[in-house]
Formats: structure tokens, C-alpha cells, sequence
């Protein structure tokens, strides 16, 4: 099914995206908020830019942007898999708690705070571009991958882990890591890290085009919580 979203507030927008029957083209998408929320088993593909709240509570749909998304995409999001060819806002992945978010270019603030995992759920994100600061903050799950494409800065911001305690980080990159929390341990990923995300990898590099090879044969560091040094003790006196 076809839907022009111009001249749609959100509201009548995704009102006719839950009542199509089948699979969804959104084109002339303006800034309209909460596409997708919640949905199941529907593909979403979307021209233009959506607004906040993009696939928030997904719950097994798939939402492929091609362009920019706002802020908060797949906020709460429990399954499913949200693609942009783009660049992302402030707060991806807020509190995921599964599924998969890969963004080609950049994202802002926030990425992947309060992220978590239960059991066989485990949520994965990955930006292919550079994030800002606060990556992963209060990160209790999951996967955050940073691949830095493009780019000859640090690919990561400032305070990167503030609060971790559970889940993984992996940020490719040649230079050193800086500005990090003492509730982060960091280390240069070995094959054994890599092989756990190897699979998202690779998916990423086939949607995007990218040599999954290059990618994979540069340095990764891999982030983990400090068990030393953990989160509790931004908290007390010791």
C-alpha cells in the first residue's frame, strides 16, 4: 500500500499505516511522529524524514527510512529491526530491549542509554558514522557497535559509558579512547570478541554496501563494565 503523508498529521498518518493489510510506502514524510509504534508484522519503508518516537515499542515490524530520522527511535523497542540511510537524533534506542537499529551515517546524544537484556533478548545497534557524547549511558544490555566510516575524528564523544553495568560497546577506531568513566574497562577486541558480532556485521555491511572485510579487519576496542570500579559507587561515599 501507497501513502502520501503530506498534508497528514501523525494521528490520521498512523491510523492508515495499522489499518493497511499489508506492507507499507510512506512517501513526502514530514517531521509526522510515532510511525510504527508498537506494530508486528508489517514492512514500513519511508521517504522523507519522520519525527520523534520512530518505531517506539516495535514488536516485530520492519521500518527502513531512506533519510534521516529525529530523535528517540525505537524507544522501548522489543523486537524487529529499524534501518536508516541516514543519520539518527539525540536518544536511539532508548531502553531497547530487542531487535536491531543500524544507521548508515551519524547519530546524536544518547545513543543506546538504558539499553538492556533478558534471557534471549538481546537488542543491537549499530552506527556506521560517529555518535555524540554519553554513548551507552547506564547501559544494563545488549550490543553497541561504533564503526566511525568516514570519519578521521574520535568516532565516539565525551563520558562514553557514565554508568554502565551490563551489555557490550565496540568502537573501531586506530586512536585512543578517551574521557572514560571508571566503570569502563577497555581493551583491543580479539578474534573471539569479533565473533560475537561478526553476524550484525555483516548484515549491516550487506544492506549498506559496505566491504564487510575492511570492516572487519580493522581494530575494534571492546567496552565492558568495570567490575572493580562499578556503577554503584557514583553513588557512595566509597
Amino acid at each position: 500500500m501507497k501513502i502520501s503523508a503530506a498534508n497528514t498529521d501523525f494521528k490520521e498518518l498512523n491510523e492508515l499505516i495499522k489499518a493497511a493489510g499489508d506492507d507499507v510506502f510512506v512517501s513526502d514524510c514530514c517531521g509526522q511522529r510515532y510511525i510504527g509504534c508498537g506494530l508486528k508484522n508489517k514492512v514500513i519503508t519511508i521517504e522523507g524524514t519522520p519525527g520523534n518516537a520512530l518505531g517506539a515499542y516495535l514488536d516485530g515490524a520492519t521500518i527502513k527510512v531512506k533519510g534521516n530520522v529525529q530523535d528517540a527511535v525505537g524507544d522501548t523497542m522489543n523486537e524487529g529491526s529499524i534501518i536508516v540511510y541516514g543519520n539518527a537524533g539525540d536518544a536511539l534506542g532508548y531502553a531497547m530491549r530487542g531487535g536491531r537499529i543500524y544507521v548508515r551515517g551519524d547519530a546524536g546524544y544518547r545513543t543506546g542509554i538504558h539499553m538492556k537484556q533478558y534471557k534471549d533478548k538481546k537488542p543491537v545497534i549499530i552506527v556506521g558514522g560517529r555518535v555524540g557524547s554519553f554513548l551507552g549511558e547506564y547501559l544494563a544490555g545488549g550490543l553497541i557497535i561504533v564503526l566511525g566510516i568516514g570519519s578521521r575524528e574520535l568516532p565516539v564523544g565525551d563520558f562514553t559509558g557514565t554508568g554502565m553495568h551490563g551489555g557490550k560497546m565496540y568502537i573501531r577506531t586506530d586512536m585512543e579512547l578517551n574521557s572514560l568513566p571508571a566503570q569502563v574497562v577497555a581493551g583491543t577486541a580479539t578474534k573471539e570478541d569479533m565473533d560475537e558480532i561478526l553476524p550484525y556485521l555483516t548484515e549491516f555491511c550487506s544492506i549498506f554496501d559496505y566491504n564487510a572485510e575492511e570492516i572487519t579487519g580493522s581494530k575494534f576496542y571492546i567496552l565492558k563494565p568495570n567490575a572493580k570500579n562499578p556503577y554503584k559507587q557514583l553513588y557512595t561515599a566509597n
